[in-house]
């Protein structure tokens, strides 16, 4: 499916945007160091070439295109030890919300923080595995399921704990689904180079300091089972974007808890993809309501 390594999209130094395949130093895995790429021609779901043409990398943006982009699925509680610091039992089936798209963000943007979003308490980080589907999925066994992405990245499931349990009317999308609170990149790796995505570090640093580290096998449903499920009955598209759960070390689960603040510097980071480094941006407009 995919003819890239590493699947970058990124603002070059003449002022267009291009898709690209990262150049990276040998033995460096981290997306974010690239400073060059092979431009791509053609479109990412479809026919495509990894040209010749490099191009130097002035910014890196998020890895997808915002109309390129269908959906943004989400699982909540999919690591066990983070079920067990939620104080809440290990779900039967895949808990399932969604994003706006318009969370979708690059690996260096800021976190713009509404002023609704500054009422009450419970700004919170969530570093993930994000899974992205290559080819329409519909009805997949796990044994196969693998075979429908395009790649993985590291995001951050950015969260209002005071929106998302206690006004949010018993659902989560109002205090997960503000502009830019999901911030992921640093590009999309390909599965053949992660073809095991159950074996990977993942960590949240929040200003140099490491507050959330383990590994994908703590996933109560890996990729391959997250996918299949997803699939029966709901066609999963070119496109669909896949935030995949967070472990253990979340703000909410600390004693005492831990909320980000204003100006704040929340870097996630996965194994073999790279990382997303993040300011927090309290907004200064007063919210209408």
């Amino acid at each position: 499916m995919a003819t890239f390594s590493r699947l970058v999209r990124f603002l070059a130094n003449d002022g267009r945007t291009y898709y690209g395949d990262a150049i990276l130093p040998k033995g460096v895995t981290d997306i974010s160091k690239a400073t060059q790429a092979k431009v791509i021609r053609g479109h990412i779901f479809g026919k495509h070439d990894v040209t010749d043409q490099i191009a130097d990398i002035r910014l890196l943006l998020a890895p997808l295109a915002l109309e390129d982009v269908k959906t943004v699925r989400c699982l909540g509680l999919n690591y066990e030890q983070h079920a067990k610091e939620s104080n809440m039992p290990i779900p039967k089936y895949p808990v399932l919300f969604y994003k706006p798209v318009t969370s979708l963000t690059g690996p260096t943007d800021p976190i713009p923080i509404h002023a609704l979003a500054q009422q009450f308490t419970g700004l919170d980080y969530e570093c993930e595995l994000v899974a992205v589907i290559g080819k329409p999925c519909s009805d997949v066994p796990e044994s196969s399921a693998l075979d429908y992405v395009l790649g993985y990245s590291v995001g951050n499931d950015v969260s209002h704990r005071d929106w998302q349990l206690k006004h949010g009317g018993g659902q989560w999308g109002l205090g997960k689904g503000f502009d830019g609170w999901a911030p992921y990149g640093p590009g999309i790796v390909s599965p053949k180079l992660i073809p095991d995505p159950q074996n990977l570090r993942i960590s949240t640093k929040l200003n140099g300091r490491t507050v959330q580290e383990s590994s994908t096998g703590d996933m109560i449903f890996g990729i391959a089972k997250t996918i299949a499920f997803l699939s029966q009955g709901t066609t999963l598209l070119p496109g669909d974007v896949i935030f995949t759960g967070t472990p253990q070390g979340v703000g909410m689960g600390r004693k005492p808890q831990l909320w980000l603040k204003d100006g704040d510097i929340v870097e996630v980071g996965l194994e073999g993809v790279g990382t997303c480094v993040n300011k927090v941006e309290f907004t200064k407009e007063k919210s209408k309501l």
